[in-house]
């Protein structure tokens, strides 16, 4: 198990949440530890983030301050239940909806999904390609990533037409910038500079 430390994030390499989102994210990732429990409440919760991203009234309900605490403490019940997930995952979203916090729910799950990668030894990198990249496109990158970070790593590949072609790399603070935007940038300026 990790080293905490004041603030309720891990000791190595400084705390990666913080403000409410984290501090809620770092309780449940503590009591998930304490209890063995933590893939499965990652699972779980990776379940209610799908459900979010495909429903927009789930949307709704979770950043609508129009709600009463009871009404989204019932709703949000209602789903869990629905959707089988009980157990630490459950009563920490009850309890978050409890709490009127509910509008920091995705955060929460992103944090905890930070905090289990950081435990685990696993590098977040955020990749940015110009168009829907082919599996064996992706694998390709995912082994680049992985060597360059010399850890694994987890990619989160976002499609960004304005780039062009290529690609942008982001690995902790380390950035490559390999799109076609860039490199037409740099020769318009090579170009004015020649004047």
């Amino acid at each position: 198990m990790a080293e905490r430390n004041q603030e309720g994030g891990s000791s190595s390499g400084g705390s990666i949440v913080s403000g409410v989102a984290g501090r809620y994210a770092s309780a449940l990732f503590e009591l998930a530890q304490d209890q063995n429990a933590v893939d499965a409440v990652e699972s779980d919760l990776a379940r209610i983030e799908a459900m979010a991203a495909e429903s927009a009234d789930l949307r709704r309900l979770l950043r609508s301050p129009v709600y009463t605490a009871d009404e989204q403490k019932a709703a949000i019940g209602a789903l869990l239940d629905k959707a089988g997930i009980g157990g630490l995952a459950g009563n920490f979203v009850r309890l978050v909806a409890s709490k009127r916090r509910l509008f920091l729910l995705l955060q929460m799950i992103r944090a905890y999904k930070a905090l289990n990668a950081q435990a685990k030894g696993i590098v977040p990198a955020e990749v940015r390609v110009a168009e829907e990249p082919s599996a064996a496109l992706l694998d390709e990158i995912r082994a680049t990533v992985r060597d360059l970070a010399q850890s694994e790593v987890s990619l989160d590949v976002k499609v960004d037409p304005a780039l062009i072609g290529g690609l942008v790399v982001k690995v902790g603070s380390r950035m490559i910038d390999a799109s076609l935007r860039t490199k037409l940038n740099a020769i318009r300026l090579s170009l004015k500079e020649a004047r």
